[in-house]
């Protein structure tokens, strides 16, 4: 699934085509993605021009006029293309194992917009969606009122101890929790936690002091979060098998991976001498060096 950088990637790729722009016309091509599409979808985007476009964790929210904000989610496979007046055509993204090209029996929303760009979302596995909402109630809609802090906001040791404290589940599935940071996936874990040099399966409770305060460690994986979502914003996101930017280029970030995917290869640490294994966490794969990464 697309992660915080590459949602980032999508929304400034976006951006240029939608944000004051007006949508001219909204075409559904069928009744629902993961979910059904809102009451009057294509109607109430109809005519409302876009006055902003964000990102909240892993979803896209574009501002309208009409005091509503569209919410967007690719979930596994979706992407969007962009065709322009003058004929040429971006894609915001395509993931690191080549994935496969949107194809046309894939294009499930397409919308026209009053500068002559035509924006369309095509989603092969359908786990996306997009939902409608009041912008004064967008942080306390069902989507966003239980979702934790955005890393790239202010992350901290302080912060992270405060979240932790406490808490007794392995520290990977805590940083994959999103009601407490947001916009964080297995990649981006994976890679931070090499970078602090914590194992996985430590405690996330033991990153914060008796008094609350923060460990070195806590200090360490703020740190080690903060630079690798920069860098990989930075890249253009990970091109893992379906994400794609809207220039239609593939995202850099996977040529810096220190521990995904890379199984029996050594340590890029200097003077470490390990090398990246694999273990299991509640069914996903989790990928670290030994060496640098011990447990306990």
């Amino acid at each position: 699934m697309p992660e915080l950088p590459e949602v980032e990637t999508v929304r400034r790729g976006l951006a240029p085509a939608m944000v004051g722009a007006r949508f001219s016309r909204v075409t559904l091509r069928r009744p629902n993605l993961r979910f059904p599409f809102p009451e009057r979808f294509a109607a109430r985007l109809e005519g409302r021009t876009v006055t902003g476009l964000a990102r909240r964790a892993k979803y896209l929210t574009a501002t309208l006029d009409s005091g509503e904000t569209l919410i967007m989610h690719l979930g596994m496979s979706g992407r969007f293309d962009v065709a322009l007046p003058d004929g040429s055509n971006l894609s915001p993204g395509d993931f690191y194992l080549e994935g496969a090209q949107g194809t046309p029996k894939h294009d499930h929303v397409v919308m026209a917009m009053s500068t002559g760009a035509t924006v369309t979302y095509n989603d092969a596995r359908r786990f996306g969606f997009m939902d409608l909402v009041p912008s004064r109630d967008l942080e306390a809609c069902r989507h966003f009122a239980r979702m934790g802090v955005e890393p790239l906001d202010g992350l901290t040791g302080a912060v992270i101890a405060g979240l932790f404290r406490h808490k007794i589940t392995p520290l990977k599935a805590a940083l994959l929790d999103q009601r407490l940071i947001a916009g964080l996936g297995n990649i981006y874990v994976c890679e931070a936690l090499h970078r602090a040099r914590l194992h996985p399966e430590t405690p996330a409770g033991s990153l914060a002091r008796p008094d609350g305060r923060p460990t070195p460690k806590a200090n360490a994986l703020a740190k080690a979060i903060v630079q690798v979502l920069e860098a990989a914003v930075k890249a253009g996101g990970s091109t893992l098998r379906d994400y794609a930017h809207t220039d239609g280029s593939a995202g850099a970030f996977q040529h810096a991976f220190r521990v995904y995917d890379r199984v029996g290869l050594a340590c890029s640490r200097p003077g470490c001498g390990g090398a990246i294994s694999r273990i299991v966490q509640a069914n996903r794969s989790t990928f670290l060096c030994a060496t640098c990464q011990p447990a306990g």
